[in-house]
């Protein structure tokens, strides 16, 4: 009895390593296919001056920002910030703790959001994962935070409020040559 036993707690274990390994296989193959583009940093985000540090890439699209969690399984984007609605308004250092979790050599920018900021689930064009009324859809994914700069679900900053981000030397240069090199006009919004 107690040799079964060792036989089935081995085959457990071997089971859970298989799974571990193929876990760490796709979040890797996942981060993999969003840097062979290219414009892709490693990108702390904090939404709200209360919200905790989740570590992700950032990916520069020509007229968004969008960011994916680290452990995320998907290729969609969890934040998407447009180009015209991202304001950086100051920079520091991080805290003793806030460099603890985001690593050496991070710097914290605070932006501001405009009206159309903050969305969650994919950018345009790529489908809704929202259902009515911007609550999850099927897929979990949650949607647009409310109007007037509510607060939305995950405690995302909605249209109006700030979000931190945390970048490298190198990659906040990035961004901050990236928003100012945004097309003449392109904060008017959509031609009419």
């Amino acid at each position: 009895m107690g040799g079964a036993l060792a036989l089935d707690a081995a085959w457990l274990f071997a089971a859970f390593l298989v799974i571990l390994t193929l876990a760490a296989v796709g979040i890797a193959a996942r981060r993999f296919l969003l840097e062979r583009g290219g414009g892709t940093v490693e990108c702390g985000l904090r939404r709200g001056p209360n919200g905790s540090w989740r570590l992700g890439l950032a990916s520069y699209r020509p007229e968004e920002l969008w960011w994916f969690g680290a452990m995320g399984m998907t290729m969609r984007p969890d934040v998407v910030f447009p180009r015209r609605d991202l304001t950086v308004v100051s920079r520091r250092l991080p805290t003793e703790a806030e460099a603890a979790s985001l690593g050496p050599g991070m710097i914290v920018v605070e932006c501001q959001l405009g009206e159309d900021s903050g969305q969650f689930g994919p950018a345009p064009g790529q489908g809704s994962a929202s259902g009515p009324g911007g609550m999850p859809g099927p897929s979990g994914a949650a949607g647009a935070a409310g109007p007037g700069g509510a607060v939305g679900p995950g405690g995302a900053a909605g249209p109006g409020g700030t979000v931190e981000l945390a970048l490298g030397e190198e990659a906040l240069t990035g961004l901050l040559a990236w928003l100012e090199a945004a097309p003449p006009g392109s904060h008017f919004g959509a031609a009419l």
